[in-house]
């Protein structure tokens, strides 16, 4: 097996933030390649390659671990007498980060002390709308949620589609939503959307 099938087999940190926002909507994107890159990731990515070439601060590093079954690109990499904390960035127009954002720093703390063979029990969440690092303290609950997500993405197969979201709002905006037709669904098949609001608002 070569490097880059190995790699193509680990599951990327960034998918964590997809996944914990909805799973269904992670499935589309992962099976379904019709689906656009979101405006979000695109000024995400910009804001990054900005960065980059302002004063060679950024330093991205690649990691991967077979064990942890993870790989991914931490953004930055703060040394602070030889401390290595990883620094994830967000556009967060809101002013606020959310828990999604809080399990992917969970992921790339694990990915790098996986590396450095050291705890890493603190990483930042910078948000550009407000100019604000946050310290978050790595707690046994983000690494089982790390590891429950990986188990769940590992597990998944074209042929089983996640339930509808809980949350209707979030299905406004979705890049996936004409794939996903949930309101269709809940009309169709009312019992995939007992339970998830949807059936409300149909």
């Amino acid at each position: 097996m070569t490097d880059a099938s190995f790699r193509d087999e680990l599951v990327q940190v960034s998918a964590f933030n997809e996944y914990v926002y909805c799973p269904r909507r992670f499935y589309y994107q992962r099976y379904q390649d019709q689906i656009g890159t979101p405006y979000e990731l695109v000024d995400g990515r910009s804001k990054h390659q900005n960065q980059a070439d302002r004063g060679g601060w950024i330093t991205e590093r690649y990691f991967r671990s077979d064990n942890l079954g993870l790989h991914g690109k931490i953004d930055l990499i703060e040394t602070d007498d030889d401390v290595l904390t990883p620094v994830e960035r967000k556009r967060a127009e809101s002013g606020e980060y959310y828990p999604s954002d809080e399990v992917q720093l969970a992921g790339y703390c694990m990915l790098l002390e996986s590396a450095i063979g050291e705890p890493v029990n603190v990483g930042y969440i910078y948000l550009y709308s407000t100019d604000v690092r946050h310290a978050i303290r790595i707690t046994q609950r983000h690494r089982d949620t790390v590891k429950e997500i990986v188990h769940r993405i590992e597990t998944m197969s074209v042929d089983t589609i996640p339930p509808l979201t809980d949350n209707p709002d979030k299905c406004k905006a979705c890049s996936a939503r004409e794939y996903c037709m949930p309101k269709e669904t809940a009309i169709l098949e009312p019992k995939k959307a007992r339970g998830t609001g949807w059936e409300e608002e149909v």
